[in-house]
């Protein structure tokens, strides 16, 4: 089940450069369903709530860098477990960068 995240509000700020995703077992680059590559990137979350460090898959290599304030566009969660292991899987359909005060996104 996917379930898709609200954004509004909320600050992100990206924490380190995109890495491709790899197969585990493999080492392979990993795709979409589209073929399209693989991102990862961990993102700071900032919201009334607090912070919080989340890695986010994307397709396509985001041009963003550490530091960075960024744009997270589709934001879904997808609760997973295996085994006696669960956690929260996050994919965005685009990260970019952030337009600075004055400047519109196209």
């Amino acid at each position: 089940m996917k379930l898709p995240i609200d954004t509004t509000g909320m600050m992100f700020m990206c924490a380190t450069g995109p890495e491709p995703v790899l197969d585990f077992e493999t080492k392979a680059p990993k795709a979409d369903e589209n073929g399209e590559p693989l991102y990862g990137v961990q993102v700071v979350t900032i919201s009334e709530a607090g912070a919080e460090v989340i890695n986010v898959k994307t397709p396509g290599q985001p041009r963003v860098k550490g530091g960075q304030a960024v744009s997270v566009h589709g934001l879904v969660a997808t609760p997973w477990s295996m085994g006696d292991r669960a956690g929260v899987a996050f994919r965005a359909s685009k990260i970019e960068a952030a337009a600075k005060a004055g400047e519109s996104r196209a």
